[in-house]
């Protein structure tokens, strides 16, 4: 029943990945790559609050492997982040690929730890 979890969530968040960087990428006449930005650190917020959820005890581990493992785990995406930032340096946007590095690390940790702050509170 477990891997049933994994791919429900998913079948939702590989679509919704794909939709969102779409509309986010379509606002930005930019090459930077704010759609797997957005797509990371809304992915890493949910799980952060979702860690926290399960360690309060007010989240079920099917609810963590069906939104976690499965969801986030379909809405995130290293390697088109990584791939995404190779292509910046190779056809010369070296800063803006630095800035995916920065701006993704430093906004997908903190969406994490925020998304877990918030569990607390409202769990704690």
């Amino acid at each position: 029943m477990n891997w049933v979890l994994v791919v429900v969530g998913a079948a939702v968040g590989a679509p919704l990945r794909y939709l969102t960087d779409r509309v986010v990428q379509a606002r930005h006449g930019t090459v930077f790559p704010w759609g797997t930005v957005a797509v990371n650190v809304a992915g890493s917020l949910v799980l952060g609050a979702l860690t926290g959820a399960v360690a309060a005890g007010a989240a079920s581990s099917d609810l963590a492997l069906l939104v976690g493992t499965g969801l986030c785990g379909a809405l995130t995406t290293y390697s088109t982040f990584s791939y995404e930032t190779m292509r910046l340096a190779e056809t010369g946007h070296r800063v803006q690929a630095a800035a995916n590095v920065a701006v993704s690390l430093a906004a997908g940790i903190g969406a994490a730890f925020a998304g877990a702050a918030l569990a607390d509170v409202w769990w704690a």
